[in-house]
């Protein structure tokens, strides 16, 4: 069944994503290279909650190594034109998580995908046609999206599927806004995550800055449209109308109902506001 698990946040973050991992059945398969994508769209976080807090990265890693201790595992993210990956892993925390981690023996390292080699995918889809993506993207393995629970001017909400928007190498990401949802459900078709995770416990109405939004939960999933559609309804949205979440549940990434396990989905729910400037193609009518 496509479960999704909702888990107020209890304190102590092990515990809390080790229950929503339970409630889902566990990590199943972990084929390597495990790709961890978190979302980081900045180095220079003044909210604290724009990106992926390093802590929850650094208990995923741990959990995923006591499934299997000789898995290798790589964090990715590539520039963009609010930061340079690298900086943005020094600034926030996770080149010293990292460093940590591999002194215990670890096969963990941080990989900036606009410094990797680029191959042609043979990839026909909505808006990409043989796309040149980095060669760490084709290899197969697991990929992890854990994202934050935001609002966006141009899609409504971002979590775990506007996330995959980071592994895009170009720096000029802006180029691809025009065609936004047919980009996502791409990018989530090729790269379907085997685990979406957003870390609720602080949302935020907006991109970079703007008002925190106090949700205090987890939401764990398998498929992307899924766990994103139960994000949507705990920030107060309905998912039948984010064109990207109805757009690619055509494509086996997930429902747009899907079965909560966990804390009751009204329990969890603080509206956010909607997006001032919010792009006429974000929602469908």
């Amino acid at each position: 069944m496509d479960s999704v698990a909702l888990v107020r946040y209890s304190g102590v973050l092990d515990t809390t994503l080790r229950e929503a991992m339970g409630l889902i059945g566990g990590f199943q398969a972990l084929n390597p290279p495990v790709l961890i994508k978190p979302n980081l769209c900045t180095d220079v976080d003044v909210t604290g909650v724009a990106t992926t807090k390093v802590d929850i990265v650094e208990t995923l890693i741990r959990l995923v190594l006591e499934e299997d201790e000789d898995v290798s595992i790589r964090i990715v993210e590539s520039d963009s034109e609010s930061k340079f990956a690298d900086d943005a892993f020094e600034k926030l925390g996770y080149t010293t998580l990292v460093e940590s981690v591999r002194e215990q023996g670890a096969d963990v390292a941080l990989i900036n995908l606009s410094r990797e080699p680029l191959v042609t995918v043979e990839f026909n889809g909505l808006f990409f046609q043989r796309p040149q993506w980095p060669k760490i993207l084709t290899v197969g393995g697991t990929v992890i999206s854990l994202a934050v629970a935001k609002t966006h001017s141009l899609t409504l909400v971002t979590g775990a599927m506007k996330n995959l928007f980071g592994v895009l190498p170009r720096k000029d990401q802006s180029v691809y806004h025009p065609a936004i949802n047919d980009v996502i459900v791409d990018l989530n078709r090729f790269l379907t995550p085997s685990l979406s995770i957003v870390d609720a416990r602080t949302g935020l109405e907006g991109v970079l800055q703007g008002r925190t939004r106090e949700v205090n939960t987890l939401i764990v999933g398998r498929k992307p449209v899924s766990v994103d559609a139960a994000m949507a309804q705990t920030m107060g949205f309905s998912p039948e109308r984010i064109r990207h979440l109805v757009m690619a549940e055509r494509y086996n990434l997930g429902t747009l109902h899907p079965h909560c396990v966990g804390a009751p989905l009204d329990s969890t729910r603080v509206p956010f506001k909607t997006p001032r400037n919010l792009s006429a193609t974000a929602l469908i009518n």
